[in-house]
């Protein structure tokens, strides 16, 4: 059984979605992967969606609230990361970035151990479905320019504003 809410965070609607044990799913509502983020969640699971919530999507609101409130630094959500080995890989890696900290995607992919796999890592990041859990956006280009998310750079920005991130350009 996998259980499905819509919440509107500060910054946007989420969609989150969580069996009995784990979050699997906790992404911008509008996207332009959001169709072939959903498809892989549910050819994952194959099984039934209520769209209601369950105690691991009212902890997550909980602790994204927290968050946002700039109480909580890190979150101790179980997630399933349910994509590639590499983009497994990949959302791993992301979640080593410190808070109010960033990087490149040069700098991604170097830590995966393949400088050329920038593109590669890139692509990953953007399908992150676990959006600020896992935090694709602390991923920024190599001059320290924002660059795409999910949710849009202005939400991209006030991520790493709240974060406190030393980025000259958010400001």
């Amino acid at each position: 059984m996998l259980y499905r809410t819509e919440w509107k965070s500060p910054l946007g609607e989420l969609i989150l979605m969580a069996t009995e044990d784990n979050l699997c799913l906790c992404d911008w509502k509008y996207r332009k992967m959001r169709a072939s983020i959903d498809k892989r969640i549910l050819d994952h699971y194959k099984t039934e969606v209520r769209d209601e919530s369950n105690e691991i999507i009212n902890e997550t609101i909980h602790q994204l609230n927290d968050y946002f409130e700039k109480k909580r630094t890190h979150f101790d959500i179980p997630l399933e990361l349910i994509g590639t080995e590499f983009q497994q890989r990949v959302w791993q890696e992301l979640q080593r970035i410190p808070y109010g900290k960033t990087i490149s995607y040069l700098q991604l992919s170097k830590n995966l151990g393949d400088e050329k796999a920038i593109r590669a890592a890139a692509t990953a990041n953007g399908a992150n479905g676990l959006s600020i859990l896992i935090p694709c956006h602390r991923v920024i280009g190599s001059d320290g320019a924002l660059t795409g998310y999910a949710g849009g750079l202005p939400a991209k920005k006030k991520l790493l504003i709240i974060e406190g991130s030393g980025q000259r350009e958010l400001f």
